[in-house]
């Protein structure tokens, strides 16, 4: 009865005038809404991979949600308080109260239209690159792990996994779960190496462990990651990039694959000053498995919901993720504010499996490689021909490993230099050079109106470049002035 008892006193108002106007309950939880606030309660159930059965493990869990929601949702996430017996039933005490008859965390509540699984349609490319580049930050700066991480990780995932679709089987069909099942094992044979290399390499972190778009929230143009999981420890201490590979998922799943092009590559370039690139791009080879994990995690949990398409169309995306896709690479050239960058953006959700290529553009590797932001602008001596030489071997061993580990690569940068364009097209059987030209004054245009910008090109350096402009034989080139649609299709057409 003091259950019952305590979900009317929490409706009520849990001691306050205003009372709860909506709850949610999920199988784990019952959240109370109030004008100002949120009240989370953990239910006191046991489902195997979490444990809330007694008090001391709901205290032990909410402390836990608390400390790791703060790292990224410090304005959301407000105390931990004990509910303890009071002169109207119950009273809001600190949580190391010893009087304790249960726990509810406490939110400041937010705009839930604000969501991002609520609203898929505002994540652009810029917002989708901040926030790539924003789970990159909570990478590199989260504590090392080991209890989820390398081959036995995520094999403990799997056997979790198969062992829902198979109980699902009745609404997934049994032919289509096996075959996913099956499929998966055999990637994951594959990686199995690879998976614990990167455990070694100090990839397998305290992470987020359930970053899709109903995680995320949009608020003042900022992205915050929330509800992160607290229960289990190897859901938590897990490869970066299969932390990662759950907002893709889902970007690609909503019928957003631009935007899950721009996080990736927004992630990686961000990652790339925290972890030895190298590790980074060999990882890529384990990336269609991550997706097809995800997808394989959400079609569960929709089936338990009562969500049987959803499940169904998740289960598709497992498998199509399974699938492989030979390497592309296309090289982009053309002076300072020809669109090398817009077009490489627009080219690479379609190239390779989804998410798309991994675009590597020479502006990024300049500012990485001398310990700058990507828009902070550098010295003179970063463009040097030493300088130079120096990038564009780092932009080439790049595209090697990407290729190597089965992804697909758009090369950016100016390419003026005959030398240079025929060392990026040997770098794959079959590359494209494309070269962007356009009039004087749509250049000077473009690069006066840049701003927030990865090059530090101005029209001094244009007027530089228009002064020795190259002549460009062994490139396909295309109109720089047409619209971006018809860029795109002239290097299709190629």
């Amino acid at each position: 009865m003091q259950g019952d008892d305590l979900d009317q006193w929490l409706a009520a108002g849990a001691g306050e005038a205003c009372p709860c106007d909506r709850r949610i309950e999920t199988p784990i939880s019952k959240v109370y809404l109030y004008p100002d606030r949120a009240l989370k309660r953990k239910k006191p159930v046991d489902f195997g991979f979490l444990d809330f059965t007694t008090l001391e493990k709901r205290l032990w869990a909410g402390q836990q949600e608390l400390r790791l929601n703060r790292i990224t949702a410090p304005d959301v996430y407000r105390t931990l308080h004990a509910v303890v017996p009071g002169p109207h039933g119950f009273r809001l005490a600190p949580a190391d109260a010893p009087e304790a008859v249960d726990y509810v965390l406490e939110m400041r509540r937010f705009d839930e239209t604000a969501v991002l699984s609520e609203c898929p349609d505002r994540v652009d490319g810029d917002l989708a690159e901040a926030i790539g580049r924003e789970i990159a930050r909570v990478h590199g700066a989260a504590a090392l792990g080991t209890a989820g991480g390398g081959a036995d990780g995520l094999d403990y995932v799997l056997t979790s996994n198969a062992a829902h679709l198979r109980q699902l089987a009745p609404i997934l069909g049994a032919e289509a779960a096996e075959r996913v099942i099956a499929r998966t094992a055999e990637v994951f044979a594959t990686q199995r190496a690879r998976l614990d290399r990167r455990l070694a390499a100090g990839l397998v972190r305290e992470c987020h462990g359930d970053l899709h778009l109903g995680n995320i929230l949009l608020e003042d143009g900022r992205a915050v990651l929330f509800d992160r999981i607290e229960f289990n420890v190897r859901l938590i201490e897990i490869d970066v990039l299969y932390d990662l590979a759950f907002t893709l998922m889902d970007l690609v799943f909503r019928g957003r694959p631009g935007p899950a092009n721009r996080a990736l590559n927004g992630w990686l370039d961000a990652a790339s000053r925290l972890f030895a690139p190298e590790v980074l791009y060999d990882g890529l080879a384990a990336l269609p498995l991550f997706l097809s994990v995800r997808a394989a995690v959400r079609c569960h949990v929709c089936g338990h919901n009562g969500q049987p398409e959803a499940a169904r169309a998740y289960l598709a995306a497992a498998e199509r993720h399974l699938r492989t896709e030979p390497p592309r690479l296309i090289a982009i050239g053309g002076l300072s504010g020809s669109g090398k960058s817009t077009l490489a953006r627009a080219l690479a959700p379609e190239l390779g499996a989804p998410p798309g290529a991994v675009v590597l553009r020479s502006d990024e590797v300049r500012k990485r490689l001398f310990g700058r932001a990507p828009t902070e602008p550098l010295p003179p001596e970063a463009y040097t021909a030493q300088a130079d030489a120096r990038i564009h071997a780092a932009l080439f061993d790049g595209a090697r490993q990407v290729l190597a580990a089965g992804g697909s690569v758009i090369l950016d940068a100016t390419f003026r230099d005959p030398a240079r364009r025929a060392a990026a097209l040997a770098l794959y059987p079959g590359a494209t050079g494309v070269w962007l030209d356009a009039p004087d004054e749509v250049l000077r245009a473009r690069v006066a109106a840049r701003r927030n910008d990865a090059s530090d090109a101005d029209l001094r350096v244009l007027d530089r470049q228009l002064a020795e402009r190259p002549v460009v034989t062994d490139w396909r080139h295309v109109d720089a002035a047409a619209t971006l649609t018809a860029q795109c299709a002239a290097v299709r057409a190629g």
